[in-house]
């Protein structure tokens, strides 16, 4: 991949680049949490209460937080077998196209995701054990799904200009 070309900067590289370490924070107290439930579990047989449920909202919303990041530096997954012996403008055209569905998707995910976190703000869901309520969560995914949106358009811009 030495032809690569360097990451976008600006807002929308901010942006994914926080929530990607936001992510990577989550995940590792995650891991943590985890950790300390099964050593709970193996001296007392009482793990941390709502463990599920923390590492369920936790697993979440890191892969979430990467999301944006991932499509930013084009590190998703990418099937080129078929546009590897097309002309390079006809494969940035194709790697576009795909690329604006994707954005499509995020974008269609960040509004129901939204609506989502509305809805569980309204009626007061909240965990099963803990009693958490769950509409932050929600709205976090939306905002990782709303950057992702973003960081696709980007792209798509990008190589329809000749960049890529």
């Amino acid at each position: 991949m030495a032809d690569q070309p360097l990451p976008p900067r600006g807002a929308i590289a901010a942006a994914a680049t926080a929530l990607a370490y936001a992510g990577g924070a989550v995940l590792l107290a995650t891991a943590l949490l985890t950790t300390v439930s099964v050593v709970l579990r193996w001296l007392t047989r009482q793990p941390v209460p709502g463990d599920f449920e923390l590492v369920s909202l936790g697993s979440g919303l890191a892969v979430v937080g990467f999301l944006a990041y991932g499509t930013l530096l084009r590190t998703n997954i990418l099937v080129d077998t078929f546009t590897t012996w097309v002309p390079r403008r006809l494969a940035r055209g194709v790697d576009a196209f795909w690329t604006l569905i994707w954005a499509g998707a995020a974008a269609v995910l960040a509004e129901r995701l939204l609506v989502g976190a509305t809805e569980t703000l309204r009626t007061g869901t909240t965990t099963m054990v803990l009693g958490l309520p769950t509409w932050w969560a929600v709205g976090l995914a939306a905002l990782g799904f709303g950057a992702t949106a973003l960081a696709a358009l980007h792209w798509v811009v990008r190589l329809l200009r000749g960049h890529g």
